[in-house]
């Protein structure tokens, strides 16, 4: 089994045809075939099922190119950073749930580097997503908050994908309310409280378990939910509906914080932030940095 074998059977599933995929990849139909049949030969399974206008994937052709896409895609990345690295300009790549603490650490790390080149990135997104970035190296590091509530069922995740969970801090819950909300002079309130204005909350896409709410307090029973993909977003719909959400009062120089007062929570949940690698990893220099810029931005939410 080759490299060059495994990119076959992935344009072939894309395409859905063998004579497509033959094109789409400059080599001959038969030749193509042939490469295809040994594969199938060597691995006892059928890929694909040859069919009047085409191919169809099988079962344990489709669970088998999910793998291949992986290491196809591991591949290129070691390819990319090794074989090309004469002229490769350095790179270093975060994913993160949507907190304002990893973006400034991220900041602070670009500007402490000041390359005259680089590719560098920066993902807000779902849960999944940012799991999935550190599983397939997309990202190096992925910063992530843990509640009490699903924290276990988390490292069980984490394990079962390979990588490891590093916590930095724990912080209690907050409410986010827009500065002159009706409630935004109490020294404390709680969801009972506040059950007459939307809440708002992260999408998470097609996991709709609690367990995957980046929010402290998932299971709660809201009487008014808005899920937004954004900070931005949340922040604005806050502003225009009286809205709140529940969380850590780190907002630090988000877009409108100075419009928005955090109030203590009587329900409590701790929310555990760390970020995630790669089991057996060595963060690299950047990396490292990023890290301890995310301990110094914690201190500074202290304060």
């Amino acid at each position: 089994m080759t490299i060059l074998q495994l990119k076959y059977v992935i344009a072939i599933d894309e395409e859905c045809s063998m004579r497509k995929a033959a094109d789409r990849l400059y080599v001959s139909q038969p030749g193509l075939s042939s490469a295809i049949r040994d594969l199938e030969s060597e691995l006892g399974i059928q890929i694909f099922e040859r069919v009047h206008n085409g191919v169809v994937t099988t079962a344990a052709g489709a669970n088998f190119i999910a793998y291949a896409r992986t290491a196809v895609e591991q591949f290129e990345k070691v390819e990319e950073k090794f074989l090309n690295a004469g002229g490769h300009k350095p790179t270093f790549s975060v994913s993160m749930q949507h907190y304002t603490v990893a973006v400034n650490a991220f900041i602070d790390t670009v500007k402490e580097y000041d390359l005259d080149e680089y590719q560098f990135s920066i993902k807000e997104t779902q849960t999944s997503e940012v799991i999935e970035d550190i599983k397939t190296l997309k990202s190096e590091v992925g910063v992530i908050a843990l509640s009490d509530f699903n924290k276990s069922t988390f490292k069980k995740i984490f394990a079962d994908a390979s990588l490891e969970f590093h916590e930095l801090f724990t912080r209690n819950t907050y409410v986010y309310l827009r500065s002159d909300h009706p409630l935004a002079d109490r020294e404390e309130l709680s969801l009972e409280e506040l059950q007459d204005y939307p809440c708002m909350v992260f999408d998470q896409g097609d996991n709709t378990s609690f367990y995957y709410r980046e929010e402290a307090l998932a299971t709660y029973d809201y009487k008014k939910v808005i899920s937004t993909n954004e900070r931005a977003t949340s922040i604005e719909l806050m502003l225009g509906l009286d809205g709140y959400a529940v969380g850590a009062a780190m907002l630090g120089d988000s877009l409108n914080s100075n419009e928005i007062k955090v109030v203590k929570l009587k329900e409590q949940e701790n929310l555990t932030f760390g970020y995630i690698t790669r089991k057996g990893s060595t963060l690299s220099e950047m990396g490292q940095t990023f890290v301890e810029k995310l301990e110094r931005h914690k201190e500074e939410t202290d304060k």
